[in-house]
């Protein structure tokens, strides 16, 4: 075993976590879900979200049977929400293809839904007692600055690099333990801002640390300014306390999730009443109320909020397929199982 596994091992004996939910019962789907989780999302974040995961599909065949709309529903205010739809993809492919169970061969878990390399090979390290290499953004940051490797992770030299060095330092021995430990070390000593080096097990031999080097790596990526669109949003509300929410394409942006109904930025309310059917004798209140953004990966949604209180019911039926009528309370009081979007859960709480 190489010096820096070895000093990683013994620090994280004595400092490593070793009591979250998804390691006091060490099994491939739990470790599966949380890192899944866990992807672009912090652990303090992860916990509850997958303590109530758990509690409700506890094992693959409970996932795989699940309505989409629980599964997202459970999912809401995590966000990235297409990790819990191929969370769901994967496990009627894992009930349908592998009799229930995760595969350990690396290329047929890179096969399903949401698990890269990276994910495969944690999997087979913790779960699965393999040798398996990862390479997630805590790891990615702890390597770049060992090893002083200038770029950023989106160009390729750049990410073969850092695989490499990844495969160079993963032992054969405790690689469950290792795997969880440079995954710590990057969580809690070699964090992105301030790092605390001076009780990092591997400041000895780290390059960035040597070169004085370490605020500058990794790399930074060249910001480019995200695109602003604009957006209407309907929040229709009957006196019962009922409000109309629309279902998102599968495919695409909040894909499945339930949204009050949005229109472009030039529909007028006149416009999108006539397309629900709703006459000036049903409306009692018309708010247009402060907007705000919602930022995407690719680009900022500025939403503009628009709050009608009707008297009743209009007479159009609502497309069942993809519209409903939910008493907010049970949103609210969590008792509705449809996943919601962050603006969804911010314009029904307006």
């Amino acid at each position: 075993m190489n010096w820096f596994a070895n000093s990683l091992l013994a620090w994280f004996d004595v400092h490593g976590r070793k009591d979250l939910p998804w390691q006091t019962d060490i099994n491939p789907y739990g470790v599966w879900v949380s890192e899944i989780m866990l992807q672009q999302t912090q652990v303090a974040t992860v916990i509850q979200y997958y303590q109530r995961f758990m509690q409700r599909f506890p094992d693959v065949s409970s996932l795989a049977d699940a309505d989409i709309d629980e599964v997202l529903h459970l999912w809401t205010g995590l966000g990235y929400y297409a990790r819990g739809r191929n969370l769901h993809k994967a496990a009627q492919r894992i009930v349908s293809q592998h009799n229930g169970h995760l595969p350990e061969d690396q290329h047929q878990l890179e096969s399903l839904p949401g698990i890269g390399p990276s994910t495969a090979g944690a999997i087979r390290a913790i779960a699965m007692q393999q040798r398996g290499v990862i390479l997630d953004g805590n790891v990615k940051r702890v390597l770049a600055r060992f090893h002083a490797i200038d770029g950023h992770y989106s160009v390729a030299a750049v990410s073969n690099m850092l695989w490499q060095r990844a495969d160079e330092h993963t032992p054969t021995r405790r690689v469950a333990d290792y795997t969880q430990a440079i995954m710590d070390l990057g969580a809690t000593l070699c964090v992105r801002s301030r790092p605390d080096c001076d009780t990092c097990p591997l400041k000895k031999r780290c390059q960035a640390l040597k070169e004085q080097r370490v605020s500058e790596l990794p790399t930074k990526k060249t910001a480019t300014p995200k695109p602003t669109r604009q957006a209407r949003f309907f929040v229709l509300r009957l006196p019962e306390g009922s409000v109309l929410l629309e279902q998102r394409p599968q495919q695409g942006i909040w894909g499945g999730l339930w949204n009050p109904p949005e229109r472009s930025a030039e529909t007028s309310v006149e416009t999108f009443l006539d397309s629900q059917g709703v006459t000036d004798s049903d409306v009692t209140q018309v708010q247009y109320k402060e907007g705000f953004r919602h930022t995407f990966s690719h680009f900022h949604l500025d939403i503009e909020p628009i709050y009608i209180d009707l008297n009743k019911a209009p007479s159009m039926m609502v497309q069942e397929s993809t519209q409903r009528w939910v008493p907010l309370a049970r949103l609210t009081e969590n008792e509705e199982t449809i996943g919601l979007s962050a603006a969804a859960l911010k314009l029904l709480n307006g």
